[in-house]
């Protein structure tokens, strides 16, 4: 992609950048406890359904409009008729709840009123040793208070004691596979590039876990779960709701965070190219672009931490409908991206005193939903007039 997409970027002064291997969480500056909680927006209103929850990561809708919303220190909640359950949905997978790690992402089946399933990534202390990402599938009991036939689907190895990458959002395809990512995990030289290794990947499997046997990688040096590499540190992902395209964001390190059209066995670069450097300002790489490589959609730089993405849909907000709204967790706004016939043509800032955001979804309902740490908690944003 032609640099001059930087006409497009927003130019941010005075930005402190955290070193990789001390952040709590890599480019996400903790929230200023003063910072203007105004909400108010002439054409939507804001509105705080819950702040109760400690560091929101992930939230989907069951069928008949109840909330499962993640925290990533490891309770799973149920949001129900407009409050949140007394308790946290018991029978969650022991997490390791350190530094970037924890409870991320849910995602219930598609055909959830048939199966009853949801899927869950988290940083999975299994074998000891540090974590490492796991995909799980499991079963709310009759009343939605407790996880039960719990089935690991995927979990990547080695373990580590870093606290960094674990990714990771959840997108099914509709056509029978769900697809997850897992980041580097702190092994930037090791893990991306190598695809008899886990971390780095964007990674497929059939619903039940089994290993479509159209994979990239089947029948090749290389593991038969991943379907595309070459990547950083994953932590938006949906589907085009026109081409079904799988879109993706990830942090970069110090500028550099892109968004990428995932398709099978490509190579998204990292570490090889990147528009980004290390965090004390020197240079890991001189290249932006290499033969075999795929150039990103479209990339930051400085840095937004983008967290969360989903495409509007909705009848609701017209002016956006068929383009991308990415929260940041760096800079506490939702950035609406415009996309023309497929490509990435300019983007602005929305919602910009949301507060550190960790994930953006549109509801059943229509409605968008911004999941913050802050005391905003998680916001429905519908249109003014409705």
């Amino acid at each position: 992609m032609s640099n001059k997409m930087h006409k497009y970027l927003t130019i941010f002064v005075a930005v402190v950048f955290l070193t990789a291997c001390n952040a709590t969480s890599e480019n996400e500056p903790e929230a200023d406890a003063e910072q203007d909680q105004n909400m108010e927006n002439p054409e939507y209103t804001m509105e705080t359904i819950t702040n109760e929850v400690d560091v929101p990561w992930g939230m989907d809708w069951l069928p008949d409009g109840d909330m499962l919303i993640t925290a990533r220190s490891g309770n799973l909640w149920l949001f129900s008729n407009g409050s949140l359950a007394d308790e946290p949905i018991a029978g969650v997978p022991e997490v390791w709840a350190r530094s970037q790690g924890g409870l991320l992402d849910v995602q219930a089946h598609p055909n959830y009123e048939e199966n009853g399933w949801i899927y869950l990534t988290y940083s999975s202390p299994e074998g000891g040793e540090g974590a490492n990402t796991a995909l799980m599938r499991a079963k709310l009991n009759d009343d939605r208070t407790e996880l039960v036939n719990k089935e690991v689907l995927y979990k990547a190895e080695p373990n580590t004691e870093r606290g960094v990458h674990f990714g990771s959002r959840i997108v099914f395809d509709n056509k029978g596979h769900v697809f997850f990512g897992v980041g580097d995990r702190g092994a930037r030289d090791v893990n991306p590039q190598d695809i008899t290794r886990d971390a780095g990947k964007i990674y497929r499997l059939n619903e039940d876990g089994s290993i479509p046997e159209d994979n990239p990688f089947v029948g090749q040096e290389g593991l038969d779960a991943i379907f595309a590499y070459g990547i950083r540190n994953p932590q938006g992902m949906d589907l085009h709701p026109e081409t079904g395209e799988l879109w993706e964001h990830e942090h970069g390190p110090r500028g550099g965070d892109e968004i990428n059209i995932i398709k099978a066995g490509n190579n998204y670069g990292w570490p090889e190219i990147s528009f980004g450097i290390n965090y004390d300002g020197t240079s890991f790489t001189d290249d932006t672009a290499k033969a075999g490589m795929e150039q990103p959609e479209w990339y930051w730089d400085p840095s937004i931490a983008p967290s969360g993405m989903t495409f509007v849909t909705s009848d609701k907000f017209p002016e956006w409908k068929g383009d991308l709204l990415v929260g940041s967790l760096k800079f506490g706004y939702v950035m609406h991206v415009d996309l023309e016939d497929g490509k990435v043509v300019g983007e602005e800032k929305v919602f910009e005193d949301a507060g550190r955001v960790r994930d953006v979804r549109q509801g059943p309902d229509g409605n968008i939903y911004i999941a913050t740490e802050t005391e905003n908690g998680i916001i429905r944003v519908s249109p003014a007039t409705e």
